[in-house]
């Protein structure tokens, strides 16, 4: 499965909870609030200042690194 901007962080997070350090790098802290289940990702990291660009192509080159681990 590939992070897309449009899915939520709760989504995000359900993939693969490897991801919550980089989330967390990139400066969501708030993982758990209410809002990281309503608003998609592109608009968290616009609220943080993030491109939303660039957090989903390093959370995907993640996952391809955590797949080939497990392959």
């Amino acid at each position: 499965m590939r992070i897309t901007k449009d899915m939520n962080i709760g989504q995000v997070i359900s993939i693969n909870t490897e991801l919550i350090p980089l989330l967390q790098r990139a400066g969501m802290h708030c993982l758990g609030c209410p809002m990281s289940q309503m608003e998609s990702l592109e608009d968290a990291a616009s609220v943080h200042g993030i491109d939303p660009d660039k957090l989903v192509e390093v959370l995907n080159k993640k996952l391809d690194a955590l797949e080939a681990e497990n392959a």
